[in-house]
């Protein structure tokens, strides 16, 4: 016969595991782990329109994106993170216009000025439909 201790040692284990997942689930939106950096401007069931800052220095936790198209408002140099282990250094040039496929990252700006730009991420059909 097991112990009650080891019944509660296992359902709080459980309870630890299933908060720990549901955490990692949600800290994947940008607006929601980093919302000191990423604001939503507009949403509808197409797009969402973040704006997005960064000082020099700051960094972001892990998030997910869906497929976007970013417009650059300041001249900048960034670092991503992938969930690999990788970085990768990505400047940018204020006026600049680049489409993004889906992923994650943790973004830092290695540069020295603030930069500034905006992220319109694109909805899947499937995503608007669930919305209806």
């Amino acid at each position: 016969m097991k112990s009650p201790n080891y019944n509660l040692l296992n359902a709080l284990f459980v309870t630890a595991v299933s908060l720990f997942l549901s955490n990692a689930v949600i800290a994947q939106d940008a607006v929601k782990i980093a919302p000191d950096h990423y604001k939503v401007e507009f949403e509808n069931d197409q797009v969402r329109v973040l704006r997005v800052t960064y000082e020099p220095g700051a960094t972001s936790e892990m998030h997910f994106h869906p497929d976007l198209v970013a417009v650059f408002l300041t001249d900048h140099l960034a670092q991503f993170t992938y969930p690999d282990g990788k970085t990768e250094e990505i400047p940018g040039k204020a006026g600049q216009t680049v489409f993004v496929p889906a992923g994650k990252h943790a973004g830092k700006n290695i540069g020295d000025e603030p930069y500034e730009l905006f992220l319109v991420e694109l909805k899947s059909k499937g995503e608007a439909k669930k919305k209806e």
